[in-house]
């Protein structure tokens, strides 16, 4: 069966595949979690004055029978340039992949020459993303391709212990017998 995939099922497939099975599942840890809290706060209450400048855009394309789904908090239509709010940069080639796929489902919606920035506002950071390249969309029609592969998997997949994984809002889920 095809399912959805949206751009936090692509977040999670570069940090933990365990964690986007179960959030797929709807088993969400994520509304106890205080980071995950932080992290929203921090999205809504930095840069302010973006909702008069930006737009706020919801795409979904099918493809090859998946459907693929976004919403991208702030998109500068007349600059071509999709921003992305994060809290910390530790999985930040999981940042890089989602906005990848925002610039991804963009193109495939004919907005083509899209780039993109990740913002770290606590660590005064940011982050340029170019234009896609065709290794870009190699590697992003790939990875959506895995992540429907594990998706229709009928159980979860096995734990894989890293570093950040004390601070996952799934951590007392996948621990809990260890």
């Amino acid at each position: 069966m095809k399912k959805n995939i949206n751009a936090s099922l692509i977040n999670m497939y570069h940090v933990c595949k365990r964690e986007m099975w179960l959030h797929h599942q709807n088993v969400n840890m994520e509304q106890t979690s205080e980071t995950v809290y932080e992290g929203k706060l921090i999205g809504e209450t930095t840069y302010l004055q973006r909702p008069e400048k930006y737009t706020e855009i919801e795409i979904s394309i099918d493809f090859e029978g998946i459907g693929l789904n976004a919403k991208i908090d702030f998109y500068d239509a007349k600059n071509k340039i999709v921003h992305e709010i994060k809290k910390s940069n530790k999985l930040e080639n999981a940042h890089i992949a989602q906005v990848k796929f925002y610039l991804f489902l963009l193109e495939k919606n004919g907005i083509e020459g899209v780039s993109g920035v990740l913002e770290y506002p606590k660590l005064k950071q940011k982050h340029s993303i170019e234009p896609l390249k065709e290794n870009d969309i190699i590697e992003i029609k790939n990875a959506i391709k895995a992540i429907q592969t594990i998706l229709n998997q009928d159980f979860c997949p096995e734990l894989v212990k890293k570093t950040y994984c004390k601070t996952c809002s799934y951590y007392d889920f996948c621990y809990i017998n260890e």
